[in-house]
């Protein structure tokens, strides 16, 4: 360490060197960055650590670091691939219980490691909310279970913010899965064998995990593979083969679920959803499973779509998610990110305010009897001197009251760099309205749990009725209020980098909360702004009703806010081509574009304004020449 090094700097080469020395992988190339830790190829983001070096903050990106150290070090991707369940929870399992594996490997040797995995796992667990949970749920099981896991291979208890639900699934879990546990400790150092035995305890939670691919089937599974889902598909659309519904996750025939504690709060083939996996992706993209599309054009035109229960939905302020330090450190990371755009803020932010503000420059009053000399019509005077002087004066040109909605995707979907561009660019149009006097409000949506949640738990309970409707408890986020100054609501923006936010989009709703909102301003002009990522998905409410119900709602939404209300809507797609939804709207990939994107599009809406303005007062000056002619 040089003397002029900052301390900072010292840590993360401290953290990267460490880093490679744990995995075994001299070339490893180690970054930090804002979004989730992760490994790509010979690359690993991990954490940006605050320039104060918190002891907390600095164990928690130490225990990230140590986690996917000793995953890359023991960890065999191909034998894992091969080995890897099918459905929907038992591979989120399957993962969970290999990561507490590596992870026992390394702390059992490692007394240093095991403290920074533990304080890592804290901080994610508290991220999460499950300090706040007080009663079983589906989304909290899997951690449960690698709890259990980490507990049996190392004696070490479950972080401060899992004890209580911990406490709640013990009982139910002990019993079926504890002899598993006692194998599992038998076997960490061959994965071939845990792996085995970690499919016979999936199946002992009474959880399907499909067929095993060997090594022949896994090498030669190309254009077979490609027949096999091909003739999977085409037999689901026919409702032809209720084996391949069950297992791609799709709109699945109803099964009777357990008769014990566990079997209520387990999916069955009906039921199979949980919280997916990080790696979750868009319908249609490459690993989502496939779900039918089924053809609703016989359905009249009368509203169709309705909510099963909202007695668990909530409009919650940002501040509200999470606690104050939590805040400030989230928004402290966001302004790292900031950090390197400011040129681009400023060249952003001063051209919009000079085309605000062009339109609220002075135009003249001409003929009038006082005021400053009209030199232009001096020329009256002179060919006749009879003729009284002309004056002019300034007057203010109208410009109406404006306020803007930024209403932002907080799916899942947008985990990474999309809700970091998201969050900037809100930052961004924030403080420049404001600057030009126009008010903004910010606005999130997303779901309160995985898969369901309460309302999904109702559902069961109430003998699940046929096509319920929306079956999820929504999560509308108030980040910045219109009335709110900047000042004080910029922390609330960091919110959106926080882990185990961003769930489940139900788009339509979203967007008429958002625009409900703009109806009961007093502007006289409202703009509607949505930052999304492409198509509702919820898997709770399409996996017991027609594949495109979120869709069509989402498009009937649009449809009626675009031709009859006074809204003016516009959406900016990330990474997706959201053209299909909305008649204003374009596709960005990065935030250079996104913030002039954004820029640009409320330019131009402001000069349709002006444009607009400037016929009406050209009709009225004809209608004024024809009665003085």
């Amino acid at each position: 360490m040089t003397d002029s090094e900052p301390p900072i700097e010292s840590f993360k080469r401290a953290v990267a060197a460490c880093f490679r020395a744990m995995s075994d992988r001299d070339e490893m190339e180690v970054t930090f960055s804002a979004e989730p830790p992760g490994v790509s190829g010979e690359r690993a983001r991990l954490p940006f650590p605050s320039r104060e070096l918190p002891s907390e903050e600095v164990a928690q990106v130490r225990g990230e670091a140590d986690a996917m150290a000793l995953k890359l070090r023991h960890h065999d991707a191909k034998l894992h691939s091969r080995r890897m369940p099918t459905g929907d929870v038992a591979p989120i399992l399957f993962e969970m219980l290999e990561q507490a594996r590596v992870e026992a490997l390394g702390t059992n040797r490692m007394s240093g490691a095991s403290d920074n995995i533990a304080a890592a796992l804290e901080d994610k667990f508290r991220r999460e909310g499950l300090h706040r949970v007080n009663d079983r749920t589906e989304a909290t099981m899997p951690d449960v279970v690698r709890l259990m896991a980490r507990a049996a291979f190392t004696g070490e208890a479950p972080p401060p913010a899992a004890q209580r639900v911990c406490e709640l699934w013990e009982p139910v879990l002990k019993d079926k899965i504890g002899k598993d546990l006692e194998l599992l400790r038998e076997c960490l150092e061959d994965q071939s064998e845990y792996s085995s035995t970690v499919r016979k305890l999936i199946t002992d939670l009474d959880i399907e995990i499909g067929a095993e691919h060997d090594a022949e089937d896994n090498e030669s599974s190309g254009d077979e593979a490609d027949e096999d889902s091909m003739q999977s598909e085409s037999e689901e659309e026919g409702g032809e083969s209720a084996d391949s519904a069950g297992e791609s996750g799709g709109e699945a025939t109803e099964t009777e679920g357990g008769d014990d504690d566990l079997g209520d709060m387990m999916p069955d083939d009906a039921d199979g959803e949980m919280m997916p996996s990080e790696g979750s992706e868009e319908p249609g993209d490459p690993g989502k499973r496939w779900r039918p599309e089924h053809d609703l054009s016989n359905v009249p035109k009368e509203a169709f779509y309705t909510n099963y229960t909202d007695a668990f939905d909530e409009v919650v302020a940002a501040e509200t998610l999470c606690d104050p330090e939590e805040l400030s450190r989230l928004r402290q990371l966001l302004d790292q990110q900031l950090a390197q755009l400011q040129g681009l803020i400023g060249r952003l932010a001063n051209r919009l305010q000079r085309r605000l503000l062009a339109k609220q420059t002075r135009s003249w009053d001409f003929n009038l009897e006082e005021g400053l000399l009209d030199t232009a019509r001096l020329d009256r005077v002179v060919t006749s001197p009879m003729h009284p002087l002309s004056f002019k004066q300034e007057k203010e040109t109208e410009f109406r009251d404006t306020v803007v909605t930024l209403l932002i995707d907080n799916s899942g979907s947008m985990r990474g760099r999309p809700i970091t561009i998201a969050a900037m660019s809100a930052d961004i149009l924030a403080r420049t309205l404001e600057r030009c006097a126009v008010k903004v409000e910010v606005l999130g949506f997303t779901t309160r749990a995985w898969k369901g949640g309460q309302s999904r738990e109702k559902w069961i309970s109430e003998g699940k009725i046929a096509n319920p409707g929306r079956l999820n408890d929504l999560r509308h986020i108030v980040y910045k209020s219109a009335d709110a100054p900047w000042r004080r609501a910029r922390k609330n923006l960091g919110l959106m980098l926080r882990e185990g936010l961003l769930k489940e989009n139900i788009d339509g709703e979203a967007l008429l909360w958002a625009h409900d909102r703009l109806l009961g301003r007093p502007e006289q002009r409202r703009i509607l702004m949505v930052i999304s990522d492409g198509a509702p998905v919820d898997d709770s409410t399409l996996s017991v009703n027609p594949g495109n119900y979120l869709e069509r709602h989402l498009r009937d939404v649009i449809d009626y806010i675009e031709t009859r209300s006074p809204v003016e809507l516009l959406a900016i797609g990330i990474g997706h081509d959201v053209t299909r939804y909305y008649r204003r709207a374009v596709t960005i990939v990065d935030v250079e574009q996104l913030g002039g994107t954004m820029m640009e599009n409320l330019a131009e809406l402001f000069d349709e304004e002006e444009l607009r303005g400037a016929a009406s007062r050209r009709a009225g000056a004809y209608r004024s020449m024809g009665r003085t002619g």
